[in-house]
């Protein structure tokens, strides 16, 4: 049996942990509400922006793959790709969080 939360449960847990630490989030993008992955957008506000994918790691846990070679991009190559992977999957959610350093609060290794 899978004791994973729903997606938007445990994705909106995380956007009221950013909101009580002051660290501005969005959901840009609702995906399913069960079972839907997450692609984090990092607006590290002058410095660029950053995509990470969510993903699971080898013993079944949280990872997080960077996209884009993992480099800071123009906000607009976030945006095409992210547009893109939402096209290819309409049930991935997509949170923007705006934090100078790329922080954020949701747990998981870079992979």
């Amino acid at each position: 049996m899978d004791d994973r939360l729903p997606a938007e449960l445990w994705i909106k847990a995380h956007i009221k942990r950013c909101i009580v630490d002051g660290i501005p989030a969005t959901v840009v993008h609702r995906g399913e509400k069960n079972s839907g992955m997450l692609i984090l957008k990092l607006n590290q506000l002058d410095q660029g922006v950053k995509v990470l994918s969510q993903t699971r790691d080898m013993e079944g846990a949280i990872a997080w793959m960077p996209a884009l070679g993992g480099e800071l991009v123009a906000e607009a190559d976030a945006d095409a790709y992210i547009e893109r992977a939402v096209k290819r999957d309409p049930d991935v959610w997509v949170v923007e969080i705006e934090d100078r350093d790329g922080n954020h609060p949701f747990e998981g290794k870079l992979l």
